[in-house]
């Protein structure tokens, strides 16, 4: 299987919404405060247009299939470094996945990351979502913090 990662386009607009609805699908379970019936994560549109973020789809046969985004952000004051990547978007069609996929992708947008001089790209993933989280940790990530919360 070659797989193709490239840039995204306005015209995909369609797909990426699907992939979007995708991920809140995958979501759901592990984050009771979403709210119910449609909800959008993604301004993917300003992220295609935007010089200060990357919309990467993986194409297989020309059948869109993954899809990923690298947005720079500014950093806290305190830490070392001005700015980061901060990755998002991160879907792969269920008929894909474990197929390496997801890993191009990521790969990808940390080479954009670097070609922009930027030292550090963070992500999250939900502490329950273990097939997510070993992707991660196979591309090289490591935990960090642990948001905890509790309702009242």
């Amino acid at each position: 299987m070659i797989i193709e990662i490239r840039a995204a386009f306005e015209t995909e607009i369609e797909t990426l919404l699907n992939f979007e609805k995708g991920i809140v699908e995958a979501e759901r379970p592990y984050d009771n405060t979403l709210k119910e019936g449609e909800i959008h994560y993604y301004d993917l549109i300003e992220l295609i247009k935007s010089t200060d973020a990357e919309v990467l789809v993986a194409v297989v046969n020309d059948e869109i299939v993954g899809s990923g985004y690298a947005k720079i952000l500014k950093a806290q004051p305190y830490q070392k470094y001005n700015e980061y990547a901060y990755l998002g978007f991160m879907y792969v069609k269920p008929a894909f996945r474990h197929q390496g996929v997801n890993q191009k992708v990521v790969k990808q947008l940390i080479k954009w990351a670097k070609n922009r001089n930027l030292t550090e790209v963070r992500l999250e993933v939900y502490d329950e979502n273990t097939i997510a989280k070993n992707a991660y940790l196979k591309a090289g990530f490591k935990p960090n913090l642990v948001e905890m919360r509790v309702e009242i």
